[in-house]
């Protein structure tokens, strides 16, 4: 293309790009039969793993044993523990439903030594992801703590207000291995810890594809069990340059223009080819049998270039609910994975800066998902723009919403994983020119630290909402060190 085609592309209204490309305007079909833009179930036509399955008891003696007695200690005489099972029972079959998990309680409550001992030998035998504990009376105490000890099974323990003491909270409190609440009848903490077990069983179950180097291999992530699947770059561009533009593939170029608050840079060509990467993607992950993906993308966009940037695609897949991670970073993959399966929040894989002055964290990258909110929500408008560093193709300049809470999260691989967690608010995007750094940037707050310089990591995962006490309490759950 000349200097005067150039300029004439670059002038392109959207009304001429739709005419050129289609004019669907009702939704854009995907490869996996869904549309761009609809309620669609996340990670649509990736593989489904397994289902979860936690273990339960309640744990307390029959109420009219205590009236026999005439003594019930806490919770107290009033406290009927047998009607509180059933309502519990019943909130516990919702979460199940809606978890799309088993979750299992035993009907009788556990209450003498010969009961418990039976629970924890049918736990070590069926081997579940995790367990439910609910004790309903502090003297039984010593058979929660005792089931914990001898399973060694991920626990999520429940009581209520007015039942446990300041000594035996403390002792599981911060205890490795455990998620307890003691807070008034909180089942919603209760479904946080069973999406916590969940996300555990399903990073277990799933595979990373990993399109870098020349090799084709697998590897398996220490401590969580995610398989890495590693496929040549060469693949991804032999995909590339056999896609054709198929009507599939027009439409969502319309789409991305479509939704865009703004066109720079790219040419219709730009659009067109960005569109393809996410066709290029998803058949990849989908032929790999995968359930995320991340690729080492720069080399490919310098001269002579090998394939347009996959940013776009990105952003796409990270709407839908499928983790793509940039520079074939495992780090940052594992990340946003484990974001989106715990609060279903697509996340922003981003380069640490900081503005010194006014103590601000400043993030960005070239990529970002625009559903911010979650996968069934609104998009947040973005601008199409040029890839900073390489100077062509199409990519994402996602505006992020002044005023919204967000937390940064990074897990680090390893035998002794850690993740860094912080949080803060958006305070802007910086516009493009005057700063430098790449596309989609996010400035914020950050609330753990005095000096915003010491936020560590790197390609951190940044997304709507403040979890960072869910984020403590699921690492604590898995014995994964905090840094915050």
């Amino acid at each position: 293309m000349n200097q005067s085609e150039s300029a004439k592309a670059l002038e392109m209204s959207r009304r001429e790009f739709l005419q050129t490309v289609g004019t669907t305007t009702a939704g854009v079909s995907l490869g996996s039969g869904k549309l761009l833009g609809a309620a669609s179930p996340a990670r649509a036509g990736i593989r489904q793993s397994k289902t979860a399955t936690v273990r339960g008891a309640f744990i307390y003696p029959p109420t009219e044993s205590l009236r026999q007695v005439g003594y019930y200690s806490w919770p107290g005489s009033t406290f009927d523990a047998e009607g509180r099972q059933k309502q519990y029972a019943s909130r516990i079959k919702e979460i199940e439903q809606r978890l799309g998990m088993r979750i299992v309680m035993d009907k009788k409550p556990l209450d003498d030594a010969t009961s418990v001992t039976r629970f924890i030998s049918e736990v070590k035998q069926s081997k579940p992801d995790g367990l439910l504990l609910i004790p309903f009376k502090k003297g039984h105490w010593p058979q929660v703590t005792r089931i914990i000890k001898e399973t060694g099974i991920p626990t999520v323990v429940l009581a209520t207000l007015g039942i446990l003491l300041v000594g035996h909270i403390n002792e599981l409190h911060r205890k490795s291995g455990v998620y307890l609440i003691n807070s008034l009848d909180n089942l919603g903490a209760v479904e946080d810890g069973m999406r916590m077990i969940k996300t555990a069983h399903w990073m277990k179950e799933s595979t990373i594809i990993n399109i870098s180097g020349s090799e084709r291999r697998e590897t398996i992530v220490p401590h969580l069990g995610t398989k890495v699947r590693t496929v040549p770059l060469a693949r991804f561009i032999d995909e590339f340059k056999r896609t054709k533009a198929t009507n599939e593939v027009k439409d969502l170029a319309e789409a991305y223009l479509k939704n865009a608050k703004k066109v720079i840079q790219p040419t219709e060509a730009d659009i067109l080819d960005a569109a393809k990467t996410y066709f290029v993607l998803k058949r990849i992950i989908e032929t790999e049998k995968g359930d995320a993906v991340m690729m080492n993308c720069l080399p490919g966009l310098q001269k002579p270039h090998k394939h347009p940037p996959p940013c776009m695609a990105f952003m796409s897949l990270r709407d839908e609910g499928i983790a793509a991670g940039c520079q074939a970073d495992l780090s940052a993959t594992l990340s946003l994975m484990l974001v989106q399966e715990l609060f279903d929040r697509p996340g922003f894989q981003q380069n640490a800066s900081m503005e010194t002055d006014r103590n601000h964290y400043f993030g960005a990258h070239c990529t970002s998902a625009s559903k911010l909110s979650g996968t069934t929500g609104p998009s947040e408008p973005y601008i199409l723009m040029s890839h900073a560093e390489a100077g062509w193709g199409c990519v994402p300049r996602v505006l992020w919403r002044t005023g919204q809470e967000a937390t940064i999260a990074q897990y680090v691989p390893g035998k002794t994983p850690k993740m860094y967690i912080y949080s803060g608010q958006v305070v802007g995007c910086p516009s493009i020119p005057r700063t430098g750094g790449c596309r989609t940037n996010v400035e914020m707050t950050i609330n753990e630290v005095d000096d915003v310089c010491d936020v560590k990591g790197m390609h951190q995962t940044i997304f709507y909402g403040n979890y960072a006490k869910q984020l403590r309490a699921f690492c604590q759950l898995y014995g994964i060190g905090v840094v915050t």
